[in-house]
C-alpha cells in the first residue's frame, strides 16, 4: 500500500431535506460552511491524503479556498454517492493500487474526531479488506408494521450503527461497486457493497457524536458538538498548546 491513502469525500447532493436555499454541506455553522469544517477535520489527522471531492458539474457554490489539501482534485459526482465514489475511482485508475487504502468519508459529517480518524487509519493500514467507524446500538430498536405501529422489538445486541469514513482496499471497492451496478443494487455505504462480495468488514468503535447532518435541526447540534469538542481538546492539551 502507498504511504498516503486516497480520501474520497462525495459533495454533490443537494440535500433536499433541508428545504434551504442551497446544499446542506454550504449551509453555514459558526460562520463556515459545513463542507469547510469537514475538509479541515480530515485535513487535521490525515495531511498526506490524497483527495477526491466530488461535486455537482453545476455547483456555483463550491470555493477552492476551503480546501486544505495540497494534493486534491475536483471529480464530477454522480446522482447517488456510489455513483460518485466509483466516479473518484475511476478519476484515480491510472495511479492508484490495488492494495491502495481509500477512506470515504460523508461531506456532512463535519463532527467526526481527528483521534478516530487516526485510530482508523492505524487499524486498516494491513487490513487486507477495510473497514469502519461505528457504535453499538444503544437504544431500544422498533420495528414498525407499515401503518405507524409498531409491530416488534428488535433485539440490538450485536446491532451497530454505521458511521463514516469508511475504508477499503481499491481493488476490492472498485469490484464492489462495479458489481452492485451491474446488478442494479442499491448502495447505501460502501461496507454494504463489500459484504456483498462476501467480506466481513472490520467495525472500527468510534464517537457516538460522529453526527450526520440531515435534518435542519442538526445544524444547531453539530455546531454545539464542535464547540464541545474544542473545549474538550483544550482541556486535555498540554499547558498552552490546543489541539486542532
Amino acid at each position: 500500500m502507498s504511504a498516503a491513502p486516497w480520501l474520497v469525500v462525495p459533495a454533490a447532493g443537494q440535500g433536499r431535506r433541508m428545504g434551504a436555499d442551497r446544499p446542506k454541506q454550504y449551509l453555514p455553522i459558526n460562520g463556515r460552511p459545513v463542507l469547510a469544517h469537514t475538509l479541515e477535520r480530515l485535513h487535521a489527522a490525515l495531511p498526506e491524503a490524497r483527495l477526491c471531492l466530488c461535486l455537482d458539474p453545476d455547483d456555483t457554490w463550491f470555493d477552492p479556498a476551503w480546501v486544505p489539501f495540497t494534493d486534491w482534485r475536483r471529480v464530477p459526482g454522480g446522482t447517488e454517492r456510489a455513483d460518485s465514489v466509483a466516479n473518484a475511482l475511476v478519476a484515480i485508475e491510472s495511479e492508484a493500487d490495488g492494495d491502495d487504502l481509500v477512506l470515504v468519508h460523508d461531506v456532512a459529517r463535519p463532527c467526526v474526531s481527528v483521534a478516530d480518524l487516526r485510530r482508523l487509519l492505524r487499524v486498516l493500514v494491513d487490513d487486507p479488506v477495510g473497514g469502519l467507524l461505528a457504535a453499538p446500538v444503544a437504544d431500544t430498536m422498533k420495528r414498525d408494521d407499515g401503518a405507524g405501529r409498531v409491530a416488534l422489538t428488535e433485539p440490538r445486541a450485536g446491532l451497530w450503527h454505521a458511521f463514516t469514513p469508511q475504508g477499503f482496499r481499491y481493488g476490492v471497492l472498485a469490484r464492489a461497486l462495479r458489481d452492485a451496478a451491474a446488478a442494479g443494487v442499491t448502495v447505501t455505504d460502501e461496507a454494504s457493497a463489500v459484504e456483498a462480495l462476501g467480506h466481513s468488514p472490520r467495525l472500527v468503535p468510534g464517537r457516538r457524536d460522529n453526527l450526520k447532518i440531515t435534518h435542519p435541526e442538526d445544524l444547531a447540534l453539530a455546531g454545539m458538538i464542535l464547540a464541545a469538542q474544542a473545549s474538550e481538546q483544550n482541556e486535555t492539551a498540554p499547558s498552552g498548546v490546543a489541539e486542532r
